[in-house]
C-alpha cells in the first residue's frame, strides 16, 4: 500500500469518527464559555468570539470590568459595527486604591451586564475580566450564577479573567485555561498598541 493510500485510509477513519460525533450533537442552545488562567490571550479570545459573531450578523454586547479610559483597539473596531460596550472605567483596582469607588463601578457594570443577559435579542455577551470582580467580592457570586443560569436559552456568554471561581467553571459548557510559558513583559518589553491593547 502506498503512503498516499495509507494516508487516505487514516483520514477516512478520522472523518467517520468526526462525522459520528457531529451527528450525535443535536442540542441547540447558547453556551457559557470560560477563558481563564495566567497566560496572555484571554480577552483576545473573547473578543475574537465577539468579532466572529458580529461577522455572522449576530448581535453581541461587551462589558469590560477592569478597563479604564485608555484606548482599546477591540472596542474601537467593534463599536464601528454596532457592538455596544459598557466600560467599568476605573482601571485596575491597585491603581485606584479606592475600594468603595471600585465596588460602585463594578456594580454599575454588572447591572448593565444583567440587562444584556436578560435580552433574548442579544446572541453573545462578553463579560471581559469579570473574574476579578468575583475574586475581590465587588459583585455577588450568587447573583452572577443565577443570572448566567437564567439567561435566554439561545444566548451564549464568554467569561474571561484569571482565577475564575469554581462555581462559574462548574456551570460552564466550555472551559479553556491559558497558561503562560513566557511573557514579553517579564523580559522588560513594554506593552504595545495593537498587540497588548
Amino acid at each position: 500500500m502506498s503512503e498516499q493510500d495509507k494516508h487516505k485510509k487514516r483520514m477516512q477513519a478520522q472523518k467517520e469518527k468526526v462525522d459520528e460525533r457531529i451527528a450525535q450533537a443535536t442540542e441547540e442552545r447558547g453556551i457559557l464559555i470560560v477563558i481563564t488562567g495566567n497566560g496572555k490571550g484571554k480577552s483576545t479570545s473573547g473578543f475574537g468570539t465577539v468579532a466572529r459573531a458580529a461577522g455572522h450578523g449576530l448581535k453581541a454586547a461587551v462589558v469590560q470590568f477592569v478597563k479604564g479610559t485608555w484606548p482599546c483597539g477591540e472596542r474601537d473596531l467593534l463599536q464601528q459595527v454596532g457592538v455596544p460596550f459598557h466600560v467599568m472605567g476605573t482601571g485596575f483596582t491597585w491603581e485606584t486604591q479606592d475600594k468603595d469607588t471600585d465596588i460602585k463601578a463594578a456594580t454599575k457594570a454588572w447591572e448593565q451586564a444583567k440587562i444584556w443577559l436578560n435580552d433574548p435579542s442579544i446572541d453573545v455577551v462578553l463579560l471581559d475580566e469579570i473574574t476579578y470582580m468575583l475574586t475581590y467580592k465587588y459583585i455577588d457570586l450568587d447573583d452572577v450564577i443565577e443570572t448566567l443560569q437564567n439567561r435566554p436559552v439561545n444566548q451564549s456568554v464568554v467569561v474571561t479573567g484569571r482565577a475564575c471561581h469554581r462555581a462559574v467553571i462548574d456551570i460552564a459548557d466550555t472551559v479553556s485555561e491559558v497558561q503562560s510559558r513566557k511573557h514579553a513583559f517579564d523580559a522588560g518589553i513594554k506593552a504595545q498598541k495593537g498587540i497588548d491593547w
